[in-house]
């Protein structure tokens, strides 16, 4: 059977134990919720940002005192 046509809906079956969630009685334990991923990516974007505004000014001013 082609590896794309796979029904099989157990995700772990290639990972090892350490890595796999633990289940429980109504499905993976300690897994972030959609709304706190979501939450957590806008995070992740505006500190990119920042941190990519801060460089620039950094620059721009180590270029200004350099010229």
């Amino acid at each position: 059977m082609p590896e794309g046509l796979n029904s099989d809906l157990n995700l772990n079956v290639g990972a090892p134990p350490r890595v796999r969630p633990q289940l429980g009685e109504w499905g993976p334990q300690e897994v972030l919720p959609t709304r706190k991923k979501k939450r957590m990516r806008w995070w992740a974007i505006l500190a990119f940002v920042l941190v990519a505004a801060a460089v620039s000014a950094y620059g721009y001013w180590m270029y200004t005192l350099l010229r």
